[in-house]
């Protein structure tokens, strides 16, 4: 559940946990964005401002200018990705699938609203169509208004919007594809996203959308020492009984306060090293340079700790609409004053 709480109160000199605030006439003015991501633990940081809050037919919205991490977004009440610290996220979830396809002409983006997965697609020059299918028009037209880094994504030719069901989409489309992401929400008790994570769906319809060779990749939740069990190895494991071959990783997201995980899955294999991961970058000219991911870094990330490997070998939980599991927590964004 996030919550945005601003306060205003007499300053003592002491601060607050154990840092000083400044203050004036004795008065001290704070406003933080706190958000519970287990039982027992809050996660919360500093606010410059709050630059827009909104709801939409489906879920609230907010766009939030935090002092760590600068602009946030924020859908029912849960982070979404943030300025400084999304090309972590977003690089992960889009260029290794990219690297190891042979030649990815043509790639659908299940959910992608905020449009930096299609960002991130559009640098590969071999990318001839990128179709982003979001079900919310108003998180698409807010973030098309308000995140700017992805203005110049949203223009490209290349690039179409549906505002759709992807579900719904893929079954009703005859076109297949090269690639297929999920950058879904994740899957919340109560949310619109978690049939979108079950065996019958990629079964029966993301699997029959990959060309020959294709390959699919999901954002999969938190993927900690202790998180992963939420849903990131039952994620794993339900893609293990549809796909031949597939690959789990995980990378530090700063501003989500844990490790995250993503799975990709095909039946082809995955056989690149490091260099040749390196050399497939530098053969392709991506556009612009990746901060965050190379050959050795996508090494790094699918070498998992002996524990998360451990609990991944014996998950063997498959992921229903009868049998689903959820992350932790689901709320929406209020504002608190107090004296």
């Amino acid at each position: 559940m996030g919550e945005i709480s601003c306060s205003n109160g007499i300053g003592n000199g002491n601060g607050v946990n154990g840092k000083t605030h400044s203050s004036q006439n004795g008065y001290r003015k704070s406003c933080w964005y706190e958000e519970e991501i287990e039982e027992n633990l809050r996660w919360c940081f500093a606010l410059n401002s709050i630059l827009h809050t909104g709801a939409s037919r489906y879920q609230d919205i907010a766009l939030l200018d935090t002092k760590p991490f600068g602009k946030a977004l924020i859908i029912d009440g849960k982070l979404q990705s943030a300025e400084v610290d999304e090309f972590i996220y977003h690089e992960s979830l889009v260029h290794p699938a990219l690297l190891h396809h042979s030649s990815p002409k043509t790639v659908f983006i299940m959910g992608g609203g905020e449009g930096s997965t299609a960002r991130e697609i559009l640098r590969h020059k071999t990318a001839v169509k990128v179709v982003m299918c979001d079900i919310d028009e108003e998180v698409v037209d807010f973030c098309k208004a308000y995140l700017v880094v992805n203005r110049e994504a949203f223009c490209d030719p290349r690039l179409e919007v549906i505002i759709n069901d992807a579900r719904a989409e893929l079954e009703i489309g005859k076109e297949c594809y090269d690639v297929i992401i999920g950058d879904l929400a994740d899957p919340i008790e109560g949310g619109p996203c978690y049939k979108l994570y079950t065996k019958s769906f990629y079964e029966h319809t993301v699997k029959p959308k990959l060309n020959r060779g294709g390959i699919f990749v999901t954002q999969a939740g938190p993927a900690g020492i202790f998180s992963h069990t939420e849903v990131f190895s039952c994620i794993c494991n339900t893609l293990k009984q549809v796909f031949k071959y597939v690959v789990p990783y995980s990378a530090h997201i700063p501003s989500f306060a844990d490790t995250w995980g993503w799975v990709m899955a095909s039946d082809t294999p995955f056989t690149l090293s490091a260099d040749e991961l390196d050399s497939r970058i530098k053969q392709r000219r991506i556009k612009g340079e990746n901060r965050y991911l190379d050959g050795k870094t996508f090494s790094s990330a699918s070498t998992l700790s002996k524990a998360v490997r451990k609990s991944l070998d014996n998950e063997t939980h498959v992921y229903t609409e009868g049998t689903a599991r959820f992350i932790y927590g689901h709320g929406s964004v209020q504002k608190q004053n107090q004296a």
